[in-house]
């Protein structure tokens, strides 16, 4: 069974035991988490797509590591203007660990 989920403005779709990389979530390495914007469900049979959600669905997880992304460097120059800026920027992220898709939302 899969799921599309949305959580800090982009979807996902997981299924259980996947590992995905969202936008920082509150909590440490270990604590649970439920990610109750489900936009559609499927699997063996006929999937089921919310309007735009799924009442009453939930994708349960588990924080692996509170991790930060690739360093990006945002470079800007003004030709024969002696001007120019660069700016670092790493993005702060977390690990989760998808334990379950809750039969009850099926």
């Amino acid at each position: 069974m899969y799921a599309i989920i949305t959580t800090g403005g982009k979807q996902y779709k997981v299924a259980a035991g996947d590992t995905i990389r969202v936008m920082a979530l509150t909590g440490e390495a270990g604590d649970s988490v439920a990610f109750d914007r489900v936009l559609a469900l499927g699997g063996d049979g006929e999937a089921t797509f919310g309007s735009p959600l799924i009442a009453d669905a939930r994708v349960e997880g588990e924080i692996v590591e509170q991790v930060r992304g690739p360093k990006v460097i945002a470079f800007k120059k003004r030709r024969r203007k002696n001007s120019k800026r660069k700016r670092g920027h790493r993005q702060e992220l977390t690990l989760v660990r998808i334990t379950g898709i809750p039969a009850a939302a099926a």
